[in-house]
């Protein structure tokens, strides 16, 4: 039936993944000693090790790296990552580099490596292509010097390099690439599209929707704010099952009512839940000690423009679908069938994930 195929072609995005937060990222660690030497550590998913080194040394079912076949298969992983890893002069003249080590680490793996630098002049850049080279999507957060409040960049496929011996990014840079990740994150997200979907079935009018999109924004911004500055920690494995579950409370409320413009208190209380989500994908890319409301503001902003692109498609698609079915002569209205399909394939969907993040806990 006509409905039912525009119903699938809606969800079909949000059906591509069962896994909301999982994010293409590589760490490193890079410090410049007193010797003008550099030490290198990068940090890879074993999944992304096995992909790109064409290597077998990830367990997927327990999420665990094999430490006997990581040692075994270490030279295609370090020939690899040796490959889009290097430091040299800001002139372009390599540092020498020394021998490199790779060690298993959890899910993943460590990739060691020291260059010696006292042969060059001038300022001293790290440049790396690590997942960015097969995926314009990955990331890597580098953490430039010792410690846990080190100063931090974010390298993708458009910026690959950062100079050691200079202050870090400005601000406005800083800005651009945190929107930029908020834009991403929301568009992978799909827990929280098909939540904005299915809370936006019934809108025929814009002021519910901005109640709606408005009560949501001012609640994850809230969560997101307080769990990314460490105020308050809810760990994902009750944020998750909760976001899920909150997928399948306003899909099945579909069913029964009808009301859109009272549903932004819905919205809101379960907004500070995906607050929390999207804090856990920030902190998995780290937060600049030098620059914290600066990423944090971005950030938020990113997933803010993110959504209402989101609702700016979906709402306008529902109200032309409605006058497609209403024919030429017929007063538009919401089909039932139509909101009833979407709203059965996203409860399907989000007890789908309810489940296995719950077994997965």
């Amino acid at each position: 039936m006509a409905w039912l195929r525009i119903a699938v072609a809606i969800v079909l995005g949000v059906m591509a993944s069962a896994r909301a937060h999982q994010v293409n990222l590589s760490t490193a660690r890079v410090m410049l000693n007193a010797d003008r030497s550099v030490s290198v550590e990068v940090g890879l998913k074993g999944s992304d090790a096995d992909r790109l080194a064409g290597t077998r040394i990830f367990d997927a079912q327990r999420d665990q790296v094999e430490p006997a076949v990581v040692t075994a298969s270490a030279a295609p992983i370090i020939a690899y990552i040796s490959s889009h890893v290097a430091v040299t002069a800001d002139d372009g003249k390599p540092c020498t580099p020394g021998t490199a080590a790779l060690v298993p680490d959890s899910d993943g793996v460590l990739f060691r490596q020291d260059f010696d630098c006292r042969d060059v002049v001038g300022d001293i850049v790290y440049r790396s292509t690590v997942l960015t080279d097969s995926d314009p999507a990955a990331r890597q957060v580098v953490l430039i010097g010792d410690g846990d409040n080190a100063p931090q960049a974010l390298l993708d496929a458009a910026r690959s390099t950062v100079t050691l011996s200079t202050p870090p990014p400005s601000r406005l840079s800083t800005f651009e690439r945190y929107l930029v990740t908020g834009i991403e994150h929301i568009f992978l997200g799909y827990d929280h599209i098909a939540f904005l979907i299915a809370v936006v079935l019934w809108a025929r009018r814009l002021l519910p929707v901005i109640k709606i999109v408005t009560a949501f924004t001012v609640a994850h911004s809230i969560t997101l704010s307080l769990a990314a500055l460490g105020i308050v920690v809810i760990p994902s494995a009750i944020v998750e099952p909760a976001i899920a579950a909150s997928i399948v409370f306003v899909a099945l409320e579909n069913f029964v009512s009808r009301d859109v413009d009272h549903r932004w208190r819905v919205t809101f209380a379960f907004g500070l839940i995906h607050g929390f989500g999207f804090a856990g994908a920030l902190k998995e890319i780290g937060l600049p000690p030098n620059a914290v409301a600066t990423a944090l503001a971005a950030f938020n902003i990113g997933v803010e423009i993110g959504q209402i692109a989101i609702v700016s498609i979906v709402v306008p698609l529902l109200i032309a679908t409605d006058r497609l079915l209403a024919g030429p002569k017929a007063r538009p209205a919401r089909a039932a069938p139509l909101v009833y399909g979407l709203s059965a394939l996203i409860t399907a969907l989000g007890s789908y994930w309810l489940l296995t993040r719950i077994l997965d806990a």
